[in-house]
């Protein structure tokens, strides 16, 4: 099964505990990696496992789906650590991850992250979101995977996180480091993100934006935004309608891959990769970033695939747009500033998918 992995309110106490007696798996943080009942590389035993699943099914959540959005987090049971660890066999990721012991310092941060959002956004979540849970190990910052109806419609999604990466971010430090990942590094050149102002530049709010990219995905569950991230490109419907994707991508059937509607003239884009090994030279950081202002993504990470198109998307808008904070990537050659990338919001570029997320966050101007 296909996930989607990104690497890298107020809740009482008394909450939080509540949700983990509520939810039919029981929370066992600081264990070891479970016995899976598949081999290391046996994907054919993964596939089937993941399918089958509990946590894959709407059913098992229904305690948590009970209580507040907001309350739903905690360590994740031995149940969802079985099921990442399945899934990491199916994606041939080599990690092994386990529950995670949250620190008070960091459990704070987490709720801090929460009550600083606009409280609209939460009441978007309430039916698609079953929880935030938090492993160590994990081979990413975050990860996102469907929960699935009786008839295997995906109507909900639970959101991973691995608390040890985030026990160690800055917000600007995090960005600045992811969007680097695409660029092989080369003497003379910098690239530095700000995603926060100097007296924010705290765990807090890397932990926010890291979220919100997360929470896209959840806001995209059953929302015909772009095609479902479990099935090929070629085995998308043919004639269904999303709106936001027809904004920037087609389907290459032959092919079997999303192609955008920019590639002619934005050459840089199928080579961007972040987190696994980049393919962009440090010469290539100006070009890129030139051509990406000519298209409507809100970032070049959002031009690597759709889902990620709309979770960029979404993350940028609140984060810029309805919570007035800095978004800006600064390229340097020798200590001369070369080019400066700003938040396209506002701008013609991307009107379209602004007013789709005005629509959505029903905040239409």
């Amino acid at each position: 099964m296909m996930q989607v992995r990104s690497l890298i309110l107020k809740m009482k106490v008394s909450g939080f505990l509540a949700v983990l007696a509520l939810l039919a798996f029981q929370p066992a943080a600081g264990q070891g990696v479970p016995k899976l009942p598949c081999a290391d590389a046996d994907k054919a035993c993964a596939l089937r496992a993941t399918k089958r699943h509990a946590v894959g099914k709407i059913a098992a959540w229904q305690a948590a789906l009970s209580v507040p959005a907001g309350e739903r987090i905690g360590p994740a049971s031995p149940q969802l650590v079985e099921y990442i660890n399945l899934d990491n066999i199916l994606n041939g990721y080599p990690e092994r991850p386990r529950a995670a012991t949250l620190d008070a310092g960091l459990l704070a941060d987490v709720k801090g992250a929460i009550a600083d959002l606009p409280p609209e956004i939460w009441n978007l979540f309430s039916e698609r979101l079953v929880g935030l849970y938090f492993v160590e190990g994990l081979g990413g910052t975050g990860y996102t995977d469907y929960v699935f109806d009786s008839s295997s419609k995906p109507v909900a999604a639970f959101v991973v996180f691995d608390a040890a990466i985030l026990a160690r971010q800055s917000a600007n430090g995090w960005a600045t480091w992811k969007e680097n990942t695409p660029f092989k590094s080369a003497a003379g050149y910098k690239l530095d993100a700000r995603i926060a102002a100097d007296n924010a530049d705290n765990r807090k709010n890397a932990i926010q934006y890291i979220l919100l990219h997360e929470l896209g995905h959840v806001l995209s569950v059953g929302a015909d935004i772009h095609p479902p991230w479990n099935i090929s490109p070629r085995d998308v419907v043919r004639g269904a309608k999303y709106p936001f994707f027809e904004l920037s991508w087609t389907i290459d059937r032959k092919a079997d891959q999303y192609r955008s509607l920019f590639d002619a003239t934005f050459p840089q884009r199928a080579n961007t990769v972040y987190y696994f090994g980049a393919k962009l030279s440090a010469a290539d950081m100006v070009p890129a970033y030139v051509r990406l202002g000519n298209t409507n993504f809100p970032s070049l990470y959002a031009a690597t695939r759709p889902g990620d198109d709309f979770a960029e998307s979404f993350a940028s808008y609140v984060h810029v747009v309805l919570m007035r904070r800095p978004w800006q990537i600064t390229i340097s050659r020798d200590g001369e500033v070369g080019y400066v990338f700003q938040a396209c919001w506002g701008e013609v570029r991307c009107a379209k998918k602004q007013k789709i997320l005005e629509q959505l966050l029903k905040r239409a101007s």
